[in-house]
């Protein structure tokens, strides 16, 4: 290295062996350990990402995600928007006119019905509506669609329409629209629609008839991605006419086609004058006739009060409220479960550990005090429910506790209670809490163990020899040392227990549920995942609550394992 000071007096810059100064090569050797060191926990960080902090991101965004109104219907609930239901008269004809369209499409790719299950959640009957109204979409306007096939065959023709909304070759195409109904698509199904699907509509034919064009290009989506043909090939909805027979009697279409000269020009003037004698299309009385629950106000007001993409419906449900026109609001009390699950969850979970402590408590003393080979023997049988399966120990509890089982002939041939009178233990709070104490005991006696392996047995001998009694040497001695055992224990089986679900359903009836029977039944029986995941996340937080409460009060660094 160089000389401590240069020539000026100064010191001197301290340089490595390869002439770079000595703090650089030094920080540039940190940066290196500090890298391989990433690299090492890398797979363990990946793999708290992807089944850790992934699962509980997604579950949070799902108790606030609605899109599927607005994807399903993005028409309908648009029009919705300035409904107001105080006046008493169900939503205006263009409201219904774009559910038909949003509809006929939805009912297409399948997911109507999905709609309707979403919207069930919140009015009951309102799955049905949407199941038996996208059956009988086909019958809405087929007096005109008869009418405009019977005067001339090409609209029957698949390759005349393909003809009439592409335009002829050269002419403009509008690739906004192309653009819009791709969006719609992928919205709707959750598949991508890129790339060319052999069709594009053309501007003039956009301009002169939009809701046939829509409707068509929309149907020329779908045949080319969802259903793998050939859009000129293929027919046209039902709905592409119906939206024909209205622009038809557009004014503006009345006036515009007279300078049309493009594809189907004497095909649509013809058209246009036969349109012209039927009776208008009346979408909301046809809706009505489906099904008259289309004019009940209560499920116009769901469809308006869900129709955002994001919602805090779900967390309000899972509080026993609701929305409402008029804001959030209780529920009848009849209707009111999830708080009584919540406060029966707690008082369990804490009635479970307390049971955990008083009984791990002497054993694990026992074991820390025994010789060290007796003690390991003994750990067998802390450690042997372990490798018995959980569901057999709770099927187990269940032959155990019913009234005709093995505790109760036990204590009726003692003469404890008499046959006529045998306890019910099981179907309730106090079998579940008996089945989970089981269950849950080793998770209490391990790190009570570990811990008052280190307490050393002459602080009590100490303590004796100072004049203290038996009682207040442990009190005030061995006790305080086993607190944090004690600690450890408590978090581990308060947190397993708060989310237990197998046994509480086995054993615990309708009294001895906890509220992650709820969250596993809107997981894989109602399919309500959006109310399963508020209700997780509310868990989630009650129990964060719990423990920043714990870590104030006990000390958080006084939790140790051994």
């Amino acid at each position: 290295m160089s000389d401590s000071t240069n020539s000026a007096g100064k010191p001197a810059k301290v340089l490595a062996a390869d002439g770079t100064p000595l703090k650089r090569s030094l920080n540039r050797a940190l940066r290196l350990q500090k890298m391989r060191a990433l690299m090492l926990i890398a797979p363990l960080l990946l793999f708290v990402l992807l089944t850790f902090i992934a699962p509980i991101a997604d579950m949070l965004f799902r108790s606030v995600e609605n899109q599927i109104v607005s994807t399903t219907l993005p028409r309908t609930t648009q029009s919705l928007d300035t409904w107001d239901a105080s006046a008493g008269e169900p939503p205006a004809e263009p409201v219904f006119e774009a559910l038909y369209y949003d509809m006929f499409l939805a009912a297409e790719a399948k997911e109507h019905t999905k709609l309707g299950t979403r919207l069930n959640y919140e009015e009951t009957g309102i799955s049905s509506l949407f199941r038996s109204s996208g059956r009988k979409l086909d019958d809405i306007g087929e007096d005109r669609i008869d009418a405009l096939e019977d005067l001339n065959e090409a609209w029957e023709s698949e390759a005349f329409w393909y003809a009439l909304m592409s335009g002829p070759s050269g002419a403009a195409k509008d690739t906004d629209l192309l653009n819009a109904q791709r969006k719609r698509l992928t919205d709707l199904t959750d598949n991508g629609h890129g790339g060319d699907i052999g069709f594009v509509p053309s501007a003039e034919i956009s301009a002169l008839l939009p809701r046939t064009a829509a409707e068509y290009t929309a149907f020329a989506f779908f045949t080319a991605v969802e259903d793998g043909d050939v859009v000129a090939e293929e027919e046209p909805w039902e709905s592409v006419k119906v939206a024909l027979t209205e622009d038809l009697r557009s004014a503006d279409t009345i006036s515009a086609l007279a300078g049309y000269s493009g594809p189907g020009a004497a095909e649509l003037s013809a058209a246009q004058a036969a349109v012209a004698d039927m009776e208008p299309l009346n979408f909301r009385d046809t809706f009505v006739d489906i099904d008259k629950d289309w004019g009940d106000l209560d499920n116009w007001q769901t469809i308006q009060t869900y129709s955002p993409s994001y919602t805090n419906g779900y967390f309000l449900n899972a509080v026993d409220m609701q929305k409402s026109p008029d804001g959030a609001e209780f529920r009848d009390d009849n209707e009111r479960i999830y708080g009584l699950l919540f406060k029966r969850t707690l008082f369990m979970s804490l009635m479970i550990t307390a049971s955990c402590i008083l009984l791990a408590y002497p054993v694990a003393w026992i074991l820390a005090n025994l010789p060290m080979r007796t003690a390991n023997l003994l750990m067998i049988l802390v450690l042997l429910p372990f490798w018995t399966s959980l569901l057999v120990r709770t099927s187990a509890w269940k032959v155990m506790l019913q009234q005709q089982g093995v505790i109760n002939d036990v204590l009726v041939w003692l003469g404890i209670v008499g046959d006529a009178d045998r306890l019910i233990m099981i179907n309730n709070q106090f079998g579940t809490i008996v089945a989970m104490t089981h269950i849950l005991l080793p998770f209490m006696i391990l790190p009570m163990y570990s811990v008052m392996q280190t307490i050393p047995p002459s602080y009590l001998r100490a303590a004796k020899s100072l004049g203290a009694t038996n009682w207040t040497a442990f009190w005030r001695v061995y006790f305080p040392q086993s607190v944090p055992g004690i600690g450890a224990g408590s978090i581990l089986v308060f947190i397993l227990s708060i989310g237990y679900y197998i046994t509480p359903e086995i054993v615990g009836g309708t009294t001895g549920t906890f509220i992650s029977n709820r969250i596993a039944y809107h997981i894989s029986s109602s399919l309500n995942w959006g109310l399963a995941a508020a209700l997780g996340t509310i868990l989630l937080a009650v129990v964060l609550i719990l423990y920043w409460a714990y870590d104030k009060i006990v000390g958080i660094d006084n939790v140790k394992l051994g």
